[in-house]
């Protein structure tokens, strides 16, 4: 139980992490000024997940692991993030639509994660809940705008909702440490499909195209796609060249 446990807060965690790593690509080139500052809002908020959850992570697995040791010093394989997290930022369409698929399940996850019997995860979702709850309003704002926007506008998130749409059944397929836990994500699926098509069908987009797509799997249990190998190599450079080094 305890190494599910560790396992299940990792996923938390690293899909956090990365989310945020990639977010963070936007910092000083967002389309406005404004949205700039808001995406990299939303990354801190991420990266402080992550933190909260990593530090949980190394209490339980106990020993030197500390938060920077299981953020930087672990390979592609250790990480157990959802696939939808490194997924590519495209454009800004990319980059928003991707933002909202993943706020929408955290904002569901949380909830429920809310009423756990473990103190410290219920009382991490808790504080996130809040900053989540606003990462779906903002995404969701800019799914509109672009979706009931201009021709051009609603065929970038089309073409978005295409690429990412495969990368979210994954969220609702339990793996063995959520099961061991008794962590049920199909139970999420029903209420996040709902806040998706309410949101699409008034930015007039379909999910008719991608309703039979083939879901892809294997994040959460380590297995992922050349990018995470790209994102790490980016992310733990200054931990690996220069070791035990901080600021």
């Amino acid at each position: 139980m305890q190494q599910a446990l560790f396992d299940y807060t990792l996923y938390l965690a690293d899909s956090a992490l990365i989310l945020g790593q990639r977010n963070s690509a936007w910092c000083g080139h967002g389309p406005i000024l404004e949205q700039d500052i808001a995406i990299t809002n939303i990354t801190l908020d991420l990266i402080g997940q992550s933190r909260s959850l990593y530090q949980y992570a190394a209490q339980l697995k106990g020993g030197d692991a500390t938060e920077d040791s299981l953020a930087y010093l672990r390979n592609e394989r250790e990480y157990k993030n959802c696939l939808l997290a490194e997924r590519p930022n495209g454009d800004w369409g990319q980059t928003i639509l991707r933002q909202f698929l993943f706020s929408c399940f955290q904002r569901e996850l949380y909830t429920q994660l809310t009423k756990e019997k473990d103190s410290t995860l219920a009382a991490i979702a808790t504080k996130s809940l809040k900053e989540v709850n606003y990462h779906c309003r903002w995404s969701g704002e800019w799914v509109l705008r672009l979706g009931d926007g201009t021709a051009e506008s609603h065929t970038r998130l089309a073409t978005a909702l295409e690429n990412l749409w495969p990368y979210t059944g994954e969220l609702f397929k339990g793996v063995e440490y959520e099961l061991a836990l008794g962590m049920d994500p199909a139970s999420l699926y029903t209420p996040w499909l709902s806040a998706v098509q309410s949101t699409f069908e008034e930015a007039t987009l379909s999910l008719a195209p991608v309703a039979s797509c083939f879901m892809q799997l294997g994040g959460k249990t380590g297995i992922h796609t050349e990018e995470l190998g790209y994102i790490l190599a980016d992310l733990q450079y200054m931990q690996r060249a220069y070791p035990g080094c901080d600021w």
